[in-house]
């Protein structure tokens, strides 16, 4: 390629998504996906679904979705907003909302994306040190900026500030918009904050159902806030690409929502796995964080963990390593099935004893 057209391209460092791995026997816990399948009103909505709607584009309203998520988290239908994964929806609210010359702030070990999207649209920005804990410092986000994004549980580390906390940065910033991204909300005790989007016109929602309703594979995210960043929200995706969700992602995003037990017992048994797999941890000598997601993120100070990562990988089973500053001797461990964690444990515990 010659200097003279490369000066004219793009040149941003991307975001790295986990490993998916291909083959029998492989046990995958490196990306957060859910072990179990979505809901059998899905499967049941995929053999009745018309093909021949496919020649036409998507329902471009999504009213009946938009309901099943605001009853579902105490929003009206006009404050939802849905788009092709929760990922689609950051990057439009960051196209949105950050267009100021002051720097957009977020945790310094967070989601590795943020920094990849203020890249891609030239957003100044700042990271704000977690605590040594890696709790959030709360105080350290009070003050002018062009726009502030949390995730609530944080990752990778997996832990849950209080709504108070995340509160008081919202109401401490109402000049600016506050995005908290709940991911991995479902997995936590403290609930959404999403029933405060009619109190504060700044603050913006985000989730997903790539995690707690089984479903990464067909790329829906949604967002809540007042109808007003909605309407924004909305213009910036007609700008890019309208009819987003596609037809076969609403049917099944739609059953799925309508399936509250199915949810509850797959977030149910992912919470029991979990306990199971910070306890076995804690045996075996490692530092676990206080985990609300559905992975574990865990060190030990007398052990190479990107030396047992590696191990992991040769046994078959995948985690996820971050060489990344404060965090280069931690594991992030998605939360299998108990099957899936025994042998991980089983894993371990000969990696130490070798």
């Amino acid at each position: 390629m010659n200097s003279r057209l490369k000066e004219k391209l793009i040149d941003i460092e991307p975001y790295v998504p986990g490993e998916q791995p291909k083959g029998e026997g492989i046990i995958k816990l490196n990306t957060n996906e859910s072990p179990y399948p979505p809901s059998p009103r899905v499967s049941e909505a995929l053999k009745n679904i018309n093909y021949t709607e496919l020649k036409l584009y998507p329902d471009f309203v999504c009213t009946e979705l938009k309901e099943v998520l605001g009853e579902n988290y105490g929003v009206r239908a006009d404050e939802v907003f849905l788009g092709n994964g929760s990922d689609e929806v950051l990057a439009l609210c960051f196209k949105a909302f950050f267009n100021s010359d002051m720097p957009v702030l977020f945790p310094d070990i967070t989601y590795s994306f943020y920094k990849v999207w203020a890249g891609f649209f030239n957003i100044p920005y700042e990271e704000v040190p977690l605590r040594r804990d890696f709790t959030l410092d709360t105080e350290g986000f009070l003050r002018s900026s062009g726009g502030i994004v949390i995730p609530n549980p944080n990752a990778p580390t997996g832990i849950c500030e209080r709504l108070s906390d995340i509160e008081k940065i919202i109401s401490g910033n109402r000049d600016s918009v506050v995005i908290i991204d709940e991911a991995y909300v479902d997995f936590s005790d403290n609930g959404s904050i999403a029933r405060l989007v009619n109190k504060y016109d700044n603050l913006v929602v985000v989730q997903t159902y790539s995690k707690s309703r089984n479903l990464a594979g067909i790329r829906f995210g949604y967002a809540f806030a007042n109808p007003g960043l909605i309407r924004i929200l909305e213009g910036v995706r007609n700008s890019f690409n309208s009819y987003t969700v596609n037809t076969l992602t609403k049917i099944l995003a739609y059953e799925s929502g309508r399936d509250r037990g199915y949810f509850e017992m797959c977030v149910g048994k992912i919470r029991k796995t979990r306990a199971y797999l910070m306890e076995e941890l804690s045996e075996l000598g490692f530092d676990v964080c206080p985990s609300s997601s559905n992975f574990v993120f865990a060190t030990r100070a007398d052990t190479s963990c990107k030396a047992l990562f590696e191990y992991l990988k040769g046994e078959g089973i995948y985690v996820r390593h971050f060489d990344s500053p404060r965090i280069d001797n931690y594991l992030r461990i998605t939360v299998g099935t108990d099957r899936e964690i025994s042998a991980l444990i089983d894993s371990i515990r000969h990696f130490l004893n070798k």
